[in-house]
C-alpha cells in the first residue's frame, strides 16, 4: 500500500484561481458579483440577512474574539443553524482564528474529547440556544473542562467605539483579511468524526480543501446559482457546512439555515414557505418529513440528495408516491470536505451514490477472504490537510503523500457508479467468509420494509462470530427473516441469529445511526 501512496495521480485540475482564496475572500467575491444587498441567508426568525450584514457583524464581532482568544487559536463553537451561527463562523475568519464545530447531540463525554483533541479552550455559545435545547447539564460539566462565552454578554459589551472600529474594518474588508496572514492552505475549520466507531477524531479543512468541494459540486450542474437551498443538517455535520452553508455563501444562492432535521411537522412547512429548490438531508430525516408533509410541501423542490447512510427502497417509493420525487443518493467523507460522488439527474443509477467527482484520483485496495469489492482510498485537492487525534492533540497529522484510506469497501462498475459494500469495520467473517453487515441490514429492511433495523456481530465460541440484529419491529420473528430469504435466495449465513427489539433506534445528531449504543446492545 505504501508504495501504491507514493505514486503521482494524474486526474483533472479544478480552476486554481477558485482555490486560492480564503473562505473570507471568497464570500468577498460573492457580495461583489452580487451585490452587498443580496439577500442570502434566513434562518426560523424569519429575518433574511444580507452579505453587507454579514460583513459588518463579522467585522464587528471579529473584536472582541481577538480579545477572547490567540491568532490561529481553535475556538469551539456550540451553536444551531442561525443567521448568527453563519456570522459568529465569519468572525472567527475575520478574527484569524479557526471555528471548531461542535456537535451538541454527541454527549458531555465525546464533547470533553473533542476539546481536549483540538486543544480548545474557549467555547461560543447562547444562553438562548442552551435554554432552548435544554443543555443547562451539558454546559455545566463542559464549563469544567473550558472557558464558555456567552454571546449575549458579549453583544451587550459591544460599545459604541467598537462598532465604528468594527464599520472602518468593514469598509477594507480585504486588509483586515491580510493582517491576520491567513493563506487558502491554512485550516478554515475543525469538523469532529461522529465517533461510531470509537474516539471522535478532529478533521482540518484548508480553505482551498472546502472550496474545492465546492467547485467539484458545482461542476456537475446539478445546482444554479438562482437555487434556493433548505438546510436542517448541522453546521456541525460536514454535509451541512459545505454543500448546505459555504457552497450558497461563495455562490450567492439562498439558504435557509434550520435548527434542527428532527422537527419532522415543522420543517415541510418551512420548505413550501420558503419556497426552496434544493434540500439535503439523510434517509432517516428523509422519512421523517416524508410521512407527515403534504404534497404540496414539496412542490418547489426540483433536486433532493441524501447522505451518510443508505437510502433504502421504502424511502424511495415514499417520495414517488407522495410527491413524485426521485431522491437521489450521493457519498462522502469528513475528510474529503465531504462530497466524493452523487448522483444527479440524467446521470444517476440506484443503488449507487453515482461517480467519483472531478480532479478525485483513487484505488481499490483489496481485503483478505473478501471476493467482491475493497477499501476506497482517495486523493484529490478536496482532501482534508490532516488528522487532529486525542492521543496526539492539537498536532495536525496529514495523509500520507496525500492519499487518504476512506475504510469503505466499494465496487466501482464500468460505467464508473461507485457501490458501497459497507465499512471495513462492518464487516463479520461467518464460516470463513467476509459478510457485509449492511448487506443484511439491506436484506432486512427488505423483508421489513416498514421499520428500522441495524446489525451487529458478537463473538461465537463456535463460528468465530454471529449477528445480531436491533430492531424496532415489534414482534420480530426470525422464521418470517428465513422465509423471506428462502424465497428471495438470500442464504441463512447472511441472517442474524439473534433478534433484539427496541422501542427507538439510537442515532446520532449527524442522522447516522449511533452503532456504539448498538453494538453496546448486541453484547449486552
Amino acid at each position: 500500500m505504501n508504495e501504491m501512496l507514493t505514486e503521482k495521480p494524474e486526474v483533472a485540475t479544478l480552476d486554481p484561481a477558485f482555490l486560492n482564496r480564503t473562505l473570507f475572500e471568497a464570500m468577498l467575491d460573492a457580495r461583489d458579483r452580487r451585490g452587498g444587498k443580496h439577500e442570502f441567508i434566513e434562518d426560523a426568525e424569519r429575518e433574511p440577512m444580507t452579505l453587507d450584514r454579514l460583513l459588518l457583524g463579522a467585522s464587528v464581532l471579529s473584536g472582541k474574539i481577538s480579545a477572547l482568544s490567540k491568532p490561529k487559536e481553535r475556538v469551539g463553537l456550540l451553536l444551531p443553524n442561525s443567521n448568527g451561527a453563519a456570522v459568529v463562523f465569519f468572525s472567527c475568519h475575520a478574527a484569524g482564528r479557526v471555528p471548531a464545530m461542535l456537535n451538541f447531540s454527541s454527549g458531555i463525554k465525546n464533547l470533553i474529547s473533542c476539546c481536549e483533541t483540538g486543544q480548545i479552550k474557549t467555547v461560543f455559545t447562547s444562553r438562548r440556544f442552551v435554554a432552548l435545547g435544554k443543555l443547562e447539564d451539558l454546559i455545566e460539566a463542559l464549563e469544567k473542562a473550558v472557558k464558555i462565552v456567552w454571546l449575549e454578554d458579549v453583544r451587550k459589551s459591544i460599545s459604541t467605539l467598537d462598532k465604528i472600529a468594527g464599520l472602518i474594518r468593514s469598509k477594507f474588508p480585504r486588509r483586515m483579511l491580510a493582517k491576520t496572514g491567513t493563506v487558502p492552505s491554512d485550516p478554515a475549520v475543525v469538523l469532529f468524526t461522529s465517533g461510531t466507531e470509537g474516539v471522535p477524531k478532529g478533521v482540518v479543512l484548508s480553505h482551498s480543501n472546502m472550496l474545492a468541494n465546492v467547485k467539484q459540486i458545482m461542476l456537475t450542474q446539478a445546482l444554479r446559482e438562482d437555487d434556493k437551498v433548505f438546510n436542517a443538517l448541522p453546521m456541525f455535520h460536514s454535509f451541512g457546512m459545505t454543500a448546505a452553508f459555504i457552497l450558497p455563501v461563495v455562490t450567492g444562492m439562498k439558504v435557509f439555515m434550520y435548527p434542527s432535521p428532527l422537527h419532522y411537522r415543522q420543517i415541510p412547512p418551512l420548505v413550501r414557505e420558503f419556497g426552496a429548490t434544493v434540500l439535503f438531508g439523510t434517509d432517516t430525516f428523509a422519512v421523517g418529513w416524508g410521512k407527515v408533509a403534504d404534497p404540496e410541501d414539496f412542490a418547489t423542490i426540483r433536486f433532493i440528495v441524501l447522505g451518510a447512510e443508505r437510502v433504502k427502497s421504502s424511502t424511495r417509493e415514499l417520495w414517488r408516491e407522495r410527491f413524485g420525487i426521485e431522491l437521489y443518493e450521493g457519498y462522502g467523507a469528513t475528510e474529503a470536505s465531504p462530497v466524493l460522488a452523487c448522483n444527479f439527474p440524467g446521470t444517476a443509477k440506484e443503488g449507487s451514490v453515482g461517480k467519483l467527482f472531478t480532479a478525485i484520483d483513487h484505488r481499490i485496495e483489496p481485503v483478505p477472504d473478501l471476493k467482491e469489492g475493497g477499501r476506497l482510498v482517495i486523493h484529490g485537492p478536496n482532501v482534508m490537510a490532516g488528522y487532529i487525534t486525542h492521543d496526539r492533540p492539537g498536532e495536525l497529522q496529514p495523509p500520507e503523500n496525500g492519499w487518504h484510506d476512506t475504510g469503505d469497501i466499494v465496487e466501482i462498475d464500468e460505467d464508473g457508479f461507485v457501490f458501497i459494500k459497507g465499512r471495513a469495520k462492518r464487516f463479520a467473517k461467518l464460516g470463513g467468509e467476509m459478510v457485509s453487515l449492511v448487506a443484511v441490514e439491506n436484506h432486512v429492511a427488505m423483508a421489513w420494509p416498514d421499520n428500522i433495523h441495524a446489525v451487529a456481530s458478537i463473538a461465537d465460541k463456535r463460528k468465530g462470530e454471529q449477528l445480531v440484529l436491533i430492531t424496532d419491529r415489534v414482534k420480530a420473528d426470525r422464521s418470517e427473516l428465513q422465509k423471506w430469504a428462502k424465497a428471495n435466495g438470500v442464504p441463512e449465513l447472511h441472517l442474524p441469529k439473534k433478534i433484539i427489539f427496541i422501542d427507538e433506534m439510537p442515532v446520532l445528531g449527524t442522522g447516522k445511526m449511533d452503532y456504539l449504543a448498538i453494538q453496546a446492545l448486541a453484547e449486552g
